[in-house]
């Protein structure tokens, strides 16, 4: 059986414990939990009963980026999977997303989610955006990111392939990643909600969202004519 390692960045967040809980409630037995504290000054505390189930990373902060990559470097598993500090795992997450993945003979795959509250009550049904063919993913992908991040697993062995997250993006490493990997993997969709999403007035989409409507659009100008070539190639494809 695979191992599956669970990687929550950590900076300042009131939820980390309640993160760090749905990690350990994994019905897939074999996990590793890293949780990288990325120079935390608050809330550290809310770890500190965790320490003896975990492998706990102190570092100065460098942004989310960075703290994934260090999670990375110090991971022994097979698969990745990225928790926010303040989004939550459905028990079974893991679990399902690693039998999707053999079933389908995936690389990497993203599911569907839901949105919850800051008092963690979910507030909408299932979210997610599949999409029928790979021209319609290309396309979309290539204006914006449709994908959850703490939806994604990915097998370790792509990270050699395209490298790690950019840690020159404060806000969009998730986004570049993608589009790095598609170039070279299929995304495949798992249209069941497996992550809590939490929305909250401290939020980084919420309090940098103009920054971060600027640095999609540099992200996208680095990969878009790529993006492009692959879009060509696959309609060539299905005329064939």
């Amino acid at each position: 059986m695979e191992k599956v390692s669970i990687i929550i960045p950590f900076y300042n967040c009131a939820y980390v414990g309640e993160a760090i809980q749905s990690a350990l409630n994994q019905t897939y037995p074999n996990i590793e939990i890293i949780v990288v504290n990325d120079g935390s000054i608050k809330h550290k505390e809310r770890v500190t009963p965790y320490l003896q189930s975990i492998t706990y990373i102190e570092k100065q902060n460098g942004g989310t980026a960075s703290a994934l990559n260090a999670g990375i470097s110090r991971a022994t598993g097979t698969y990745f999977c990225w928790l926010s500090s303040d989004d939550s795992f459905e028990p079974d997450k893991v679990e399902k997303q690693v039998a999707f993945m053999k079933e389908t003979g995936a690389s990497i795959s993203y599911s569907s989610y839901v949105l919850m509250d800051h008092k963690s009550t979910v507030i909408t049904g299932p979210l997610g955006v599949h999409f029928p063919n790979r021209v319609l993913f290309y396309r979309k992908i290539k204006m914006n990111c449709p994908i959850n991040g703490c939806t994604v697993m990915i097998k370790m062995s792509i990270f050699r392939k395209v490298g790690l997250f950019d840690e020159t993006l404060p806000f969009t490493h998730d986004y570049d990643l993608w589009l790095r990997i598609v170039q070279h993997y299929d995304f495949y969709f798992l249209n069941q909600p497996l992550v809590r999403y939490r929305v909250h007035d401290e939020m980084g989409t919420k309090k940098n969202a103009t920054a971060i409507r600027k640095e999609i659009l540099d992200v996208r100008r680095r990969h878009i004519r790529n993006i492009n070539r692959k879009i060509i190639e696959e309609i060539k494809g299905i005329r064939r």
